[in-house]
């Protein structure tokens, strides 16, 4: 199987004997999982509120490092530091979050003669700015759709660019990502409001009030490659993700391969060739993901590159096995890369489902509190990454993200019916979650025929309402089907219709 290496583990161990993990949550247990496997020793940080955390419990070490608030914790880069030098830790690995793409924080790292897991503080930086960035790809060759590469001066440059690119338009913070400080426009009359409004919600977001313009492609699908490079400009892609089901502008479930590219021989090798050269232009090592928009034609456009782990990463080790952290881990220790290209292939499907504590027929808010009971699945092609436990206390103050739920086939159609299978098998009480949500998706013909864009689930919630409504009450036919769903839910029993938890007849 791929993903093997020439540095034997004992020799890794000599270089990192101690990892912290900067991180909470699932993707801490994950990396303290890989450490373990790896011989390393782990370290955990902790806020207040997570003293008691499955990554706290699983680590070797636990470091606390201030309160509930992550501007007073994870994202201390300070006192995570002095956790490092406390403990002896070799190296930090960031997971995804926090402070995972801060140029400052790799820097203070580099300085202090710790190792950060990851790329560059110079090429965080080069990536960090959507700009800068867009800059790097169209210099390497990398397509990039019509629009500015700076931040806009006024709304009369945004008009006149608009009017030059032509309508739809999309506004996006120049910094940060996750949907905030964007906004797409469709008339001209509504620019000057949207600019207004994207740079407030950025410079609130990301202390950077910077927005660019760009041409907004109708329909199109979020697909992005897996990149693994090491330090001796050794690069590689791992295939792509589809990533299309987003709600607003946040991945809900992945997929690899994708649907899509899967229909259309010879893109998966020019997205992927394209995704290395705009890596190698960047000065880029360690594992990162270059993100593309794609039309139904198949052209492919530069969106932005995350230069960290992602929170899909599952699916691209279940069709490739090669496993990221490892790998980031010993990139990290200086090693090469022994694969090349020809060792990557994918073998059948994998798809993921991100398990919030959230209560879909109440706006989505998150669902804090104690879970009192978990019943997780398991069986052939199942992959659970998950940060609980029962008796866990869900905080309100972090991202509700609970467990990773993806699943493995040979087909896609097959790997639909074992995730299926799978989330009837799930069972998380005492907090609302979107369990049910997910079913109802995957059941959805369209879902199932590979029809998506990222726009697949707004309309998708337009064909659940049970009226027709003209296009300009939307909106309150929303809010009716919401209403409608509360009355639902308090009627119904505490576990999901279609748990296999439920009790049985017996005969």
């Amino acid at each position: 199987m791929a993903g093997g290496s020439s540095r034997s583990p004992a020799t890794l161990r000599d270089v990192f004997r101690k990892v912290l993990v900067a991180n909470r949550g699932e993707i801490a247990v994950r990396v303290i999982r890989a450490l373990r496997e790896m011989g390393i020793a782990s370290v955990a940080v902790y806020s207040d509120v997570d003293r008691a955390a499955l990554h706290v419990r699983m680590a070797d070490e636990a470091v606390g490092i201030g309160g509930a608030a992550s501007t007073d914790s994870y994202l201390r880069g300070d006192r995570i530091l002095a956790a490092a030098r406390r403990t002896g830790a070799e190296a930090i690995h960031p997971g995804y979050g926090f402070l995972s793409e801060n140029a400052e924080f790799a820097a203070l790292c580099e300085s202090e003669g710790i190792v950060f897991v990851g790329p560059s503080s110079s090429a965080i930086a080069k990536l960090g700015s959507k700009t800068s960035a867009r800059k790097l790809a169209k210099a390497a060759g990398t397509p990039i759709p019509p629009g500015t590469e700076q931040g806009l001066k006024s709304a009369e440059e945004a008009r006149a660019v608009a009017r030059e690119i032509g309508f739809p338009v999309i506004l996006k913070a120049e910094a940060g990502g996750g949907g905030k400080g964007m906004r797409r426009v469709e008339r001209e009359q509504d620019i000057e409001a949207a600019l207004r409004d994207a740079s407030s919600e950025a410079e609130r977001s990301f202390r950077n009030p910077a927005v660019y313009i760009e041409k907004f492609i109708v329909r199109p699908r979020h697909i992005e490659i897996q990149v693994l490079g090491d330090q001796y400009g050794n690069m590689i892609y791992l295939g792509e993700r589809e990533c299309s089901l987003q709600r607003r502008h946040q991945k809900v479930i992945e997929e690899a391969p994708s649907p899509f590219v899967e229909r259309h021989p010879g893109l998966r090798q020019r997205m992927g060739e394209a995704a290395v050269a705009a890596a190698l232009a960047a000065g880029y090592s360690n594992a990162g993901t270059v993100e593309f928009m794609v039309d139904d034609s198949g052209n492919f456009y530069f969106l932005e590159m995350n230069t960290r782990l992602q929170v899909e990463h599952p699916v691209t080790e279940m069709v490739t096995g090669i496993d990221l952290v490892h790998w980031q881990l010993r990139i990290a220790a200086g090693e090469r890369l022994t694969l090349t290209q020809q060792d990557v292939s994918l073998r059948g499907w994998a798809m993921e489902c991100r398990l919030y504590a959230e209560d879909p027929d109440n706006g989505y808010m998150p669902s804090p509190g104690e879970i009192s009971t978990l019943a997780l699945p398991s069986g052939p092609g199942i992959r659970l990454d998950s940060g609980v436990y029962p008796g866990w206390c869900v905080p309100m103050d972090y991202d509700p993200l609970l467990i990773k739920l993806a699943a493995w086939a040979g087909t896609r159609q097959e790997v639909v019916s074992r995730l299926i299978r799978a989330l009837e098998e799930t069972y998380i009480g005492g907090i609302r979650t979107n369990v049910e949500f997910f079913l109802d998706v995957l059941a959805d013909a369209a879902f199932q025929a590979g029809d998506l864009h990222t726009g697949f689930l707004e309309e998708w919630f337009a064909r659940r309402i049970p009226y027709s409504w003209p296009e300009a009450d939307l909106e309150l036919a929303r809010e009716a089907a919401k209403l409608t769903a509360q009355t639902r839910a308090a009627k119904r029993p505490e576990l999901p219709a279609r748990s296999r938890w439920k009790e049985i007849p017996l005969r």
